[in-house]
């Protein structure tokens, strides 16, 4: 087992261990309340990675990457990960004027 130090290599890498064999990817989350540490880890029997964290501001982050493996099993391992979170570039971004109230 091996802990990945940088967040977005664990992404990186998890997503292409997903990718590489779908069905028998495994993602598990464990939280001990009594140390304050969370560990996610990635498998799928041949490789295996981990991400440790102590931080509150890294929950987030694992909502994210929660997002992309729905994303990924629901439309399929192949779908490019910027359509899977949802993120649009700025310049297709509208602004929603007049979302108050009416007078």
């Amino acid at each position: 087992m091996v802990y990945i130090d940088s967040w977005d290599d664990f992404v990186e890498r998890s997503v292409q261990i997903f990718r590489d064999d779908p069905h028998s990817t495994r993602y598990v989350m464990k939280y001990r309340h009594c140390d304050g540490k969370l560990v996610l880890k990635v498998t799928d029997n041949r490789v295996c990675v981990k991400f440790k964290t102590d931080q509150a501001q890294d929950v987030k982050k694992m909502e994210k990457l929660n997002n992309i493996f729905f994303g990924l099993m629901v439309r399929g391992p192949d779908v490019d990960i910027a359509e899977v979170t949802g993120k649009e570039p700025a310049e297709q971004q509208v602004s929603k004027k007049g979302r108050g109230r009416r007078q």
